[in-house]
């Protein structure tokens, strides 16, 4: 095995990283990860951080997870690869698509496979404007999403989501429009948290109404927005925006690659807040991420119509349904099943968790900690009697250096700091968790006080 300094000059040399600052990288030298195991990823050099992001918000069943790396060996050795074009399918692709209909809710009952997140909501669009279209309505086109949300990063996922730092590097789709997000704490002002989730709500129904309900399509938002920092609406929320879209025919879209699959204590977040959504996007922890695969359920309502249409769905991709990574979404959902982990999220962990997370609110640097299921957000203030911010969104950054430092995987997003660990951490590792992050603003706090005095 080549030592890290060899392995950092090669990568800083050759492999260019997702969303990073490749100058800034080049100083700091990546941190090289070795293996893991449980709910901890391991340095080369064997140090232990306790994975507070489930890799990338998708192993919800932690590492050495060795059921779904046998699966994929197992699937690999007897059928490596086959396509799902020219009327072929596989075993796994079929029986995966039946389990996944049979866990969604039930007026969903067909998938269709990508290998991302991102694909996912691609595929959504072209699976509304044909719907549309066959629907004798060609003119509705037009897709409604949140600022601040996140939707994947090719041209289309980036479009839809709400980010303005990633729009600034590309020109987003025309038919793409955005509203507010319903983030109370940061944009909330004097109202209270059932007064702002129904404004916010309701400029889905003035946006409909200004570009015209002939050219409205669909709405997507993610049930919890992830990458915007956890941002959990209020309960005022999704009962106004399901029942904007019943009123005007729009489609609704749950983009569930975060939320899905147990982490609110429910399959599908779509069920924790009872919508009945027309798509659900789906990936990241449907594998444990052992393999790349995303997907999009689709609602009776839509599928039909696009099922009899009498020609070709011409959208697909070379490895929609790969067999390998079907067994290992199989594999996973057989975890879930025989170790209870939703339930156990729903009424064990996932209270605890909310328990032990909130008492962060009781530090200094700390305006508000948030959590439901197994997400939770920290807003990181300079003042907690006016949650003012430090300026430049230098605290965000710091503590997740000093997290780093103590051994935990926090992310930030500005000063927001967020985690979502493995679902299947215990009671003990949940306290872990709470004493890293304690650290860990311990230490900024000290930092920030450092770097205020050096002025």
């Amino acid at each position: 095995m080549s030592n890290l300094s060899t392995l950092q000059q090669l990568d800083s040399q050759h492999f260019m990283h997702p969303f990073t600052d490749h100058n800034a990288l080049a100083a700091t030298k990546t941190r090289v990860i070795s293996h893991a195991e449980g709910i901890y990823i391991f340095e080369q050099d064997n140090r232990a951080i306790l994975d507070g992001m489930s890799g990338l918000w998708c192993c919800n069943l932690g590492y050495g997870r060795t059921e779904i790396a046998q699966a994929v060996h197992q699937q690999l050795n007897q059928l490596a690869y086959y396509n799902s074009f020219f009327q072929c399918s596989t075993e796994p692709a079929i029986v995966l698509a039946k389990r996944l209909a049979d866990l969604a809710p039930a007026h969903i009952n067909t998938v269709f496979y990508t290998n991302s997140g991102s694909e996912a909501n691609d595929t959504m669009i072209r699976f509304a404007h044909r719907y549309w279209d066959l629907k004798g309505k060609p003119s509705k086109k037009g897709i409604i999403s949140r600022n601040n949300g996140y939707h994947g990063s090719t041209v289309a996922g980036a479009s839809l989501g709400g980010m303005e730092f990633m729009h600034k590097q590309f020109k987003g789709l025309d038919y793409i429009s955005h509203i507010d997000q319903p983030y109370w704490f940061g944009e909330g002002g004097s109202l209270t948290p059932e007064q702002f989730g129904l404004k916010v709500a309701q400029q889905l129904e003035q946006k409909i109404l200004e570009l015209g309900i002939d050219n409205v399509a669909a709405f997507i938002a993610e049930p919890i927005q992830g990458a915007g920092g956890v941002i959990i609406p209020p309960a005022s929320y999704w009962p106004e925006i399901q029942r904007i879209c019943d009123n005007y025919d729009i489609l609704l879209v749950a983009d569930e690659v975060i939320c899905g699959f147990g982490r609110l204590g429910t399959t599908f977040a779509s069920q924790y807040f009872n919508i009945t959504p027309d798509f659900i996007c789906f990936a990241k922890a449907v594998t444990n991420g052992y393999q790349p695969l995303g997907g999009v359920l689709i609602s009776d309502k839509v599928a039909d119509v696009v099922k009899a249409a009498g020609d070709d769905f011409a959208h697909g991709f070379t490895y929609s349904g790969h067999p390998a990574a079907c067994a290992a979404a199989l594999a996973t959902l057989d975890i879930f099943e025989q170790e209870q982990i939703i339930d156990k999220v729903k009424n064990d962990t996932g209270p605890y968790f909310q328990q032990r997370w909130q008492q962060l609110a009781e530090h200094p640097l700390v305006g508000e900690a948030r959590c439901i299921g197994m997400l939770g957000a920290i807003e990181l203030v300079q003042d907690k009697t006016t949650n003012s911010r430090f300026e430049g969104d230098v605290a965000g950054p710091t503590c997740r250096d000093m997290a780093v430092k103590v051994g935990l995987i926090m992310r930030a997003v500005g000063d927001i700091m967020v985690v979502a660990p493995p679902l299947v951490i215990s009671h003990q590792e949940i306290d872990d968790l709470f004493d890293r992050a304690w650290q860990s603003l311990e230490l900024t706090e000290l930092q920030l006080t450092k770097k205020a005095l050096s002025k």
